[in-house]
């Protein structure tokens, strides 16, 4: 019964009720749960390869500042090729990928094809690897994370996943190779989010995502399905000569500021379906190899398609224009086919002549009355 005391002692003076303390006791009471302390998961002796720090989701911030992860462990575990796996803390410091090795396209096992074609293309094919995964999960990131690569390209072997995540500072993955999935769902970039002629080649997820002042994707080419379904982009956001092999869905998703997807190529499916732009939208010379879907989007600003070429069904039903959109020069493929039920042209033709039939009998009888 030493349990059931301890509990008791713990609850204060005066009368402890006995069905408490009883449950206490046969739940067997741990002290330094009673505590509520605040502790740190690190990787186990099985789990060598990978660097581990979770906490859990009822820390306090400030028993996350307390227990802060420095960016400096992250990249020393990254250059020793090992995953990263953190939950629920907070990482402070810049993080910047320039301090690993270049090492040679040729040496790196199991990249995928196009991209070590891409890469071999550049200097003689020196890259900077990471061995992955990397999963940050429902954290918060102080420091800055970028490049600074000019010439030859970082590689990401294993997934990301930083779902959740909070980042403060400029984000940059600019000339990035995904060799992975990609998962930044409900993460929040409050400052740029850069990823200038980056490549990825498994799907990417965006979903609920939070882009903060500038968000660029400029020359990326996304070899798998993309989904930034119900994203915020609360600032530029520049899609410009971006190459989409796969589907990529912008369902839902909410552009405060300008965008631009001019000079891009949709290979796949495209949906726009209930997006709402509040300004300028461009989308000239863009090309819809397969059907393009913007049926119930909303766009308060400019909405530019002029020179695109459509190749599929260019489905603009129930579109709500504020201003006057500009179709100039708009290109539609021999192949074309027009969205079906009433929004199909030949339907709404049929219907009108239908109309005037009626109308023209429905006249005739009353003169001959």
């Amino acid at each position: 019964m030493t349990g059931l005391r301890r509990a008791c002692m713990r609850m204060g003076r005066g009368v402890v009720p006995i069905v408490a303390a009883i449950g206490l006791w046969a739940g067997g009471w741990d002290a330094p749960q009673a505590e509520g302390a605040c502790t740190m998961e690190r990787e186990g002796a099985d789990q060598p390869a990978v660097f581990v720090r979770h906490l859990d989701p009822a820390c306090t911030e400030q028993e996350r500042e307390a227990q802060a992860v420095k960016a400096e462990e992250v990249l020393a575990a990254l250059k020793n090729g090992r995953g990263v796996d953190i939950a629920g803390a907070m990482i402070v410091g810049d993080l910047f990928f320039d301090a690993l090795p270049a090492v040679k396209a040729e040496t790196v096992p199991d990249l995928p094809p196009a991209l070590r074609e891409a890469s071999g293309s550049r200097q003689g094919g020196e890259i900077r690897r990471l061995a992955g995964p990397i999963t940050i999960t429902r954290s918060v990131f102080r420091g800055s994370i970028g490049t600074k690569i000019t010439e030859g390209y970082l590689v990401v072997q294993g997934p990301v996943t930083v779902t959740g995540t909070t980042f403060e500072r400029t984000v940059d993955f600019s000339r990035t190779m995904f060799a992975g999935p990609v998962d930044g769902s409900e993460a929040v970039f409050l400052s740029q989010a850069l990823f200038v002629q980056a490549r990825f080649a498994q799907p990417v997820r965006f979903e609920k995502t939070a882009f903060g002042p500038h968000s660029r994707f400029h020359l990326s080419i996304f070899s798998g399905p993309v989904s930034f379904v119900r994203a915020g982009f609360n600032g530029l956001s520049e899609f410009l000569e971006v190459t989409f092999e796969q589907d990529a869905s912008f369902s839902r998703a909410y552009f405060k500021m300008g965008t631009g997807f001019s000079g891009s190529r949709f290979g796949g499916i495209l949906d726009f379906s209930e997006a709402v732009f509040e300004r300028e939208a461009f989308f000239t010379f863009t090309v819809f190899e397969r059907d393009a879907y913007f049926r119930r989007s909303t766009f308060r600003g400019t909405a530019d398609f002029s020179d695109a070429h459509f190749k599929g069904v260019d489905d603009f039903s129930k579109v709500m224009f504020d201003v006057q959109p500009n179709f100039s020069r708009v290109q539609a493929g021999e192949a074309r086919r027009s969205p079906g039920g009433l929004q199909d042209p030949r339907i709404m033709y049929g219907i009108a002549a239908l109309l005037a039939v009626f109308t023209g009998l429905f006249l005739w009888n009353i003169r001959k009355k």
